[in-house]
């Protein structure tokens, strides 16, 4: 029995230490989470998919390189003008397109593919890190807050609770701004890899 009472105190030595941790996390996170919002925001405003000028400028490449005249199949690919994203894609393909270098061309694609789930990632892990980081804060002072309650010391009842009930808040308040990124640039991610697929079917459907 007194191994059991040492275990146990050991444990609610443990999970109390833990509180102010996770109480710094959990702040921290909500910093991130604003921030990650503020770049939302930004990518949002400069969101910009013209199909008229995707297609124009795909008809110019297939047609220059009918003509194998890859110069202008390259200043074609770079008037592209979609979302970052494809632009920048675009941009960076060109000079391989000119060199003749097509499996750069597909390798580049696989990297913007890395690149874009490499930026869902950081909102991913908010979402996900939200939920257990307001679950640790809620049930560690639970604890206290139960001694509390049977000593009849409502203060230190009513001190934890208020942790408990703000560390969870705080805690899907974070997982939520995570998660509603998260989603939304999924979506835009897929627009975009699917423009570059078409440039890339424009380009090795003529190689």
């Amino acid at each position: 029995m007194s191994l059991m009472n040492l275990l146990s105190d050991m444990m609610n030595v443990f999970s109390t230490a833990l509180l102010i941790p996770v109480m710094f996390l959990l702040t921290i996170l909500v910093f991130i989470s604003l921030i990650q919002l503020g770049e939302f925001l930004s990518e949002y405003t400069k969101r910009h998919r013209d199909w008229k000028n995707l297609e124009t400028n795909c008809k110019k490449i297939e047609l220059n390189l009918q003509n194998s005249d890859f110069s202008e199949a390259s200043r074609a690919l770079e008037s592209i003008k979609q979302n970052y994203m494809v632009t920048s894609f675009a941009r960076d393909a060109a000079k391989y397109l000119k060199e003749r270098h097509f499996p750069a061309i597909e390798r580049l694609s696989q990297e913007y593919e890395i690149k874009m789930a490499k930026r869902l990632e950081h909102t991913k892990i908010t979402s996900t890190i939200g939920p257990m980081l307001g679950l640790m804060g809620t049930l560690i002072p639970l604890g206290p807050a139960l001694i509390g309650l049977s000593k009849g010391d409502l203060e230190t009842l009513a001190q934890n609770l208020m942790i408990a009930f703000a560390t969870t808040v705080v805690g899907l308040f974070a997982a939520g701004i995570g998660y509603v990124l998260t989603q939304v640039r999924r979506r835009w991610y897929w627009e975009d890899m699917s423009d570059i697929d078409y440039i890339l079917d424009t380009i090795e459907e003529k190689n």
